[in-house]
């Protein structure tokens, strides 16, 4: 079983969600962006230029999307460390390590579930 994670761990995970949050919002505006609708104009574009925007398009939704789950993830361990809930595995139960937290502080498993969930 993990340590107790201390409030200056935990400050410190916040801010780095919090960090990370705002980068990764940053990232979904631009994301947006190259994810419109491609214009077709067959005068702007050749079949195989048309191709490649198309594949871009479906390339930057597919990142946006998982850029979106991750921010709801973010903000869903933001809101149990205001419920005095974050750090806790929601496979096992136990607490989370603080370096698994660090590397990924929206981590809902620790290391041998999110395996087993891997598996």
């Amino acid at each position: 079983m993990a340590d107790f994670i201390d409030e200056t761990q935990v400050d410190t995970l916040l801010k780095q969600l919090h960090q990370l949050r705002d980068e990764l919002g940053e990232e979904a505006s631009a994301l947006k962006h190259a994810a419109e609708p491609v214009n077709l104009d067959q005068q702007a574009f050749g079949r195989v230029s048309r191709g490649d925007a198309l594949q871009q398009q479906s390339m930057a939704k597919a990142n946006l999307c998982q850029c979106q789950e991750r921010i709801q993830l973010i903000e869903d361990a933001l809101h149990k460390i205001d419920n005095e809930e974050y750090g806790f595995c929601e496979g096992c139960g136990e607490l989370i390590s603080f370096a698994r937290l660090s590397a990924r502080p929206e981590s809902l498993y620790c290391l041998k579930c999110q395996q087993e969930q891997e598996s």
